[in-house]
């Protein structure tokens, strides 16, 4: 019984120490610069978004943050090489509306999807634009719904590739609206643009409104709705797919997370900051300019947005019978 006692104490000291090295560590954090992976290129809008938070979280946490680019595998380089990091917070993952489609669509990960990660917050919303070419014949989303129930699988979208975002939107827009179309995956790049604008093969794209804006201020497409849940402040002239099919909503993100295991306080402290950071006009501005708003939250509602997402996009996977190689 005293073997128990002594025993027992020393397990509550320990946790004690522990939770105390943990309050003094976030009390201390940041102390040395923080490193954010992100699995796209420089350059693109992900790059661009994190870029510009990166510079003004930097000032207000006192200390660097560092963008470091590691694209490849779809993304999986670099989830897993934050998945793997120490838990101290000095090593983060920008994470995109890529990243559920990415889960939905693997048959195996280095890394739970889930729990292999320290949710923080998201940072922008982009909704996605249903847009065909200027001169085209469809005038509304109706009209276009129209033409696919006349002529099945004849009208032809774009998107990033199997299984990425733009294709599983586009598929369950297609289960709303009851149609079939053909997919042309595309390897990213500007071809998809310039076969949509010629008119040569594609009919539509769904695509972000920082992609699709520049060419629809310049009339050379016409947008015919969005796919966010309700109209957006930068198109408000423009309906949503779901005045017409109700419950469909279909928009990508980009969110912060970390290694599994993060002190609570530190999470906290990152959360906060970025919260900060996402209020200031300039930035909603700057966010209005890429085509999003600032998508401030919780670290547990970015976590069962995770959730939602990976299992919505399995489920089209699955009814669709969409074949990943």
């Amino acid at each position: 019984m005293a073997k128990f006692i002594i025993r027992s104490s020393f397990t509550v000291l320990a946790a004690w120490l522990a939770l105390g090295a943990g309050v003094a560590h976030a009390q201390d954090y940041p102390s040395r610069p923080i490193t954010v992976i992100n699995s796209f290129a420089p350059g693109g809008n992900a790059d661009i978004v994190l870029r510009l938070v990166a510079a003004r979280l930097s000032t207000d946490l006192g200390q660097p943050v560092v963008v470091d680019n590691r694209p490849g595998a779809n993304g999986v380089i670099a989830a897993d090489a934050v998945a793997r990091a120490r838990p101290d917070g000095y090593t983060l993952l920008l994470v995109s509306g890529a990243y559920p489609t990415l889960v939905a669509t693997s048959k195996s990960l280095p890394f739970d999807p889930v729990q292999g990660f320290s949710w923080i917050s998201m940072l922008i919303t982009y909704p996605l634009a249903i847009a065909v070419p200027a001169d085209s014949p469809f005038k509304t989303l109706s009209d276009l719904v129209a033409a696919a129930k006349a002529a099945p699988g004849r009208l032809n979208y774009s998107s990033a590739g199997v299984g990425s975002l733009f294709h599983l939107a586009t598929e369950s827009f297609e289960s709303s609206a009851g149609i079939d179309m053909t997919h042309v995956p595309y390897k990213g790049g500007a071809a998809p643009l310039t076969e949509l604008l010629s008119g040569s093969r594609l009919d539509l794209t769904f695509n972000t409104l920082s992609v699709v804006e520049p060419i629809m201020k310049a009339g050379r497409v016409r947008v015919l709705a969005m796919t966010s849940a309700t109209r957006s402040p930068l198109l408000p002239d423009v309906p949503v797919v779901a005045e017409s099919y109700p419950g469909y909503e279909a928009s990508s993100f980009l969110g912060i997370a970390g290694p599994a295991g993060m002190a609570p306080a530190v999470i906290e402290r990152l959360n906060q900051a970025l919260h900060r950071v996402l209020a200031t006009p300039e930035m909603r501005q700057r966010f209005a300019d890429l085509g999003g708003t600032p998508l401030p939250d919780s670290s547990e509602h970015m976590r069962r947005v995770i959730q939602s997402e990976t299992a919505r996009w399995k489920d089209i996977v699955a009814t669709k019978k969409i074949d990943i190689q």
